[in-house]
Order: structure tokens, then C-alpha cells, then sequence
């Protein structure tokens, strides 16, 4: 057993310490080549004693969260890679709903749902992590994060747990401080109000019908690829320049819906990549406008 393996298994319970794991397993897009060392903690205390190891050791470190808006290249990720997973409560307090970093948004707004709570209607078909959600302020159908966060706690790239408030967070359209300041979101908490169950419920199920109905699901995807366009939609202008159904390997643009890149056959990451520039260069051709990704992309070339 290597000297980092070692080290970490003594830091984390064993069965939460991986060598060389294949990080497609972690993905909606099932691409990825191989993290070093993939490590889930049980605690906010393994969480600073990870980010220390790593900075002593002078090791690349990654957060991933459920990988949803995310593509991981071919060849891996080097270093340390964290998952949260483990970190998965959901509560609630009188009106507030605190939710750790690891749980789903679409069961942090299930659980709004069963306290009779509203405001988290719209994440109820958002396929991500409470911790991606605040990474990137998600948001659908008219609602997004900035609209109920009253605050996180976070682990700074120091190891340092902060509390914050939503204010704090520079929250804009599928954008925060987060990654520029390297924060680790640990837990949020929502302000929501009371609200009628059956109303609750009603909004959600007609927005998880329009998911079920409009978006690609029966295909690994990072969602939604691109950033609305000021003035424009993304997946009109995919549309509007023919291309979908254009394929480059395995991966291919949605013909159920354009603003969607599917892996429809065993893609690699270097094909959906591929396929995400062929169509931003073919829309800037036709249209004059620059689509910027609204999708991740991390780690290494193969």
C-alpha cells in the first residue's frame, strides 16, 4: 500500500478511501478517466483533515459533487478527488429547511413538500447536489438558488469552517464566489414560507411533467450544455442551425431536445467535448452569438 493511501485510510473509516477509481461511475455523462485517490468523509472534522493533508502534501485537490453539470476529460483527475456523498440530511426548523451539501435538491425540495413549505418548488427536476446547486446558483423555471439561501457553512481551501450568509456569496445567473475562493459548501440553509400542501405539490408535479416530457432523460447527459444567450435561447439557436441529431462518436445532440448533449453510445469525453466546440463554432457562424458553456470541465487529457 502506498505511503498517501495509507495515510488517508487513517484519516477516513477504510471503506471511504479508493485508489484509482473510475470517476465515470460518479457522473450523469458517464465519462471520466481515473481519480487518484477518491475519498468520502463521514464528517465536517475528516472534511478539514483531508484539505490539511492535501495542502501539507502539496496533492491536487478536487471537490465533486453528484457530477451532474459536469464533464470529467479521459484522462482522470490527479491528486485527492472528494465526495460528499455522505453528507445527506435534510431537516427542517419552523420555516427554514437546512440541508446538507450531499443531498439531492430535487429531496431537499421534497422534504419543503412534506413540511408544507414553499420556495424550493422549482428544484424539484434539478438532478444535482444542495452543494452544486449554491456552486452554481442553479435554478429553473423562473426560481433559482439566490431566491431562498439565507446561508452555508463552508470549508475554506485552509480547512477553516466559515458561516456565511447568502449575501456573501456574490450570487448571479449560474454563478457564484464559490469556486473562485475555493470554498467547500458543507450545508445551506433556505428561508421559505408556509404554503398550501396541495398548491406545493401541484406546481411541483407540472414542472417535473415538462422535465419528464421535454428533456432527454433516457440518456446520460450534463443537462442542460449551454447559458442562456442574453435575447436568445440556446436550444432555439441549436435548432434554428440544424443540428440536432449531429453526432461525433458516441456522443450526440439531442433530437428530443437541442440544448442537450447526450451519450448516446459509449462517447468519450473528448467526443462530447468535441461536439459542445463544433456546435458553439456552427452557432457563432450562423448567428453571431457566442454560447458559453454553462457545463464544467475538469481534469486531464488521455
Amino acid at each position: 500500500m502506498d505511503a498517501i493511501l495509507k495515510q488517508l485510510r487513517e484519516i477516513l473509516k477504510e471503506g471511504n478511501v479508493e485508489k484509482d477509481l473510475e470517476l465515470k461511475t460518479h457522473t450523469y455523462t458517464h465519462l471520466g478517466g481515473k481519480a487518484d485517490y477518491f475519498v468520502m468523509p463521514g464528517s465536517y472534522e475528516e472534511v478539514q483533515q483531508v484539505i490539511q493533508f492535501a495542502n501539507k502534501n502539496n496533492l491536487p485537490f478536487t471537490m465533486l459533487g453528484n457530477g451532474s453539470n459536469l464533464i470529467i476529460k479521459d484522462g482522470g483527475i490527479r491528486g485527492i478527488v472528494m465526495n460528499l456523498h455522505n453528507f445527506n440530511k435534510v431537516m427542517t426548523d419552523g420555516t427554514k429547511l437546512i440541508a446538507q451539501s450531499g443531498a439531492r435538491i430535487i429531496d431537499a425540495s421534497r422534504k419543503a413538500l412534506e413540511a408544507e413549505l414553499t420556495g424550493l418548488e422549482f428544484a424539484c427536476g434539478i438532478p444535482g447536489s444542495v452543494g452544486g446547486a449554491l456552486f452554481m446558483n442553479a435554478g429553473a423555471y423562473g426560481g433559482e438558488i439566490k431566491d431562498c439561501l439565507e446561508s452555508t457553512i463552508v470549508a475554506t481551501k485552509d480547512g477553516e469552517l466559515l458561516e456565511l450568509q447568502a449575501a456573501d456569496l456574490d450570487l448571479d445567473y449560474r454563478t457564484s464566489n464559490i469556486p473562485d475562493n475555493g470554498y467547500i459548501v458543507l450545508e445551506a440553509t433556505f428561508a421559505l414560507k408556509q404554503g398550501d400542501p396541495a398548491g406545493i405539490k401541484a406546481v411541483m408535479d407540472d414542472l417535473t411533467e415538462k422535465r419528464e416530457t421535454k428533456q432527454p432523460l433516457e440518456y446520460p447527459s450534463c443537462g442542460s450544455v449551454f447559458k442562456r444567450p442574453p435575447g436568445y435561447f440556446a436550444g432555439k439557436l441549436i435548432q434554428d442551425s440544424e443540428l440536432q441529431g449531429k453526432s461525433i462518436g458516441g456522443a450526440e445532440v439531442s433530437t428530443k431536445h437541442a440544448g442537450f448533449i447526450v451519450n448516446k453510445n459509449d462517447a468519450t469525453a473528448a467526443e462530447y467535448i468535441a461536439l459542445i466546440e463544433f456546435v458553439q463554432k456552427t452557432v457563432k457562424e450562423k448567428f453571431g452569438v457566442q454560447l458559453e458553456r454553462e457545463v464544467r470541465i475538469i481534469g486531464e487529457d488521455k
